[in-house]
């Protein structure tokens, strides 16, 4: 059984790779030493404050949201950014299935770390 959840996992995060490159890196890079695009780039993300990428410059309404971004957080974040954090510079609309935010949710724990 816990061989059969791990699987979901890793196929989730594939999956969570593919929406990555198509809706995410355009702005976004996640390996480590990796530039800041457009937006932030996003290794470390888990469990860490809002607006604390090293040498990227946040929006005050990112750096004063003072939450910190695991899975429940980014789930609502990734629904509609602007509506979670309003006066974010992201201009990304979100992801409304469910599906899609859990998948790239797993990408990103597993890419970021």
């Amino acid at each position: 059984n816990e061989y059969k959840s791990y699987l979901r996992y890793i196929m989730s995060a594939k999956s969570g790779a593919r929406i990555f490159k198509q809706r995410c890196e355009q702005c976004h890079s996640v390996e480590a030493g990796g530039k800041h695009k457009t937006g932030p780039n996003l290794n470390g993300l888990i469990n860490r404050k809002t607006g604390q990428a090293p040498g990227y410059a946040y929006t005050e309404a990112n750096k004063n949201k003072g939450i910190v971004w695991d899975k429940d957080t980014l789930d609502v974040y990734l629904t509609n950014p602007k509506k979670y954090i309003p006066g974010t510079k992201m201009v990304f609309a979100g992801l409304k299935k469910k599906k899609e935010r859990d998948n790239l949710i797993a990408y990103l724990y597993e890419a970021t770390k």
